[in-house]
């Protein structure tokens, strides 16, 4: 009698390696890029492009225990974000919330991305990008990677830098409007946040296109 198969008989989940930067090495340098906050009602989204320093073809020492940014507490993110941004080449990228309502958040993304790689201290010569879009106008090729902080290590580590510099910049957002909880809630609809709105109405870091905000300017009148 056949056995039928089961989801312990599935090999866990390598996590993000270098498979996909050997892939396009050829190339030259290869430069991860991610973002944070697409989601948020308020502040910016951040946009960080990194590439790794793999002097000997390996995953770096210092960068173990890397993975998709959402996956790692606060104090992993943040031993990471040192580690890279001390031994690697990275460039950080806001999309200003102005910028967000003037196109939309799609737009903003992939402007920040595009900066983002051209202002790499190094020039790649490929760029693997999370998600399904890659953004037109770069310096060199690139593939989109569907869940590519989990699959690629230069995505992981851009994704982690993305992550702490826009949370930092929330908690300042939330020192200078209080009341919001930026800095628990990062900008995403909470329900604390959504009472907030309700209590106190937007505050210019607000995302005034995204239908929540405006649905509360309309309630309003701000």
């Amino acid at each position: 009698m056949a056995r039928q198969a089961s989801l312990f008989d599935s090999p866990p989940p390598r996590g993000p390696d270098l498979a996909l930067e050997r892939r396009y090495g050829r190339f030259g340098r290869v430069a991860g890029v991610d973002e944070a906050g697409r989601g948020p009602w308020a502040g910016p989204v951040a946009v960080a492009a990194v590439v790794l320093d793999l002097a000997d073809g390996e995953a770096p020492a210092e960068l173990a225990g890397l993975d998709d940014s959402k996956k790692l507490s606060a104090e992993t993110r943040e031993r990471l974000y040192a580690a890279i941004c001390a031994s690697h080449h990275v460039a950080l990228v806001f999309a200003s919330v102005e910028r967000i309502d003037r196109t939309d958040i799609r737009a903003a993304t992939l402007w920040a991305m595009r900066e983002a790689v051209a202002s790499l201290p190094v020039t790649p010569g490929f760029v693997l990008v999370d998600g399904i879009d890659v953004p037109k106008g770069l310096v060199c090729p690139g593939e989109a990677v569907t869940k590519g902080d989990g699959r690629s290590l230069s995505i992981a580590a851009a994704s982690v830098v993305a992550k702490v510099a826009r949370d930092r910049l929330m908690r300042r957002l939330g020192e200078a409007n209080p009341g919001y909880g930026f800095e628990s809630h990062k900008g995403y609809g909470a329900a604390a946040h959504q009472a907030a709105l309700d209590r106190l109405g937007p505050v210019s870091c607000h995302r005034r296109s995204f239908k929540p905000i405006a649905a509360a300017i309309e309630r309003l009148g701000k």
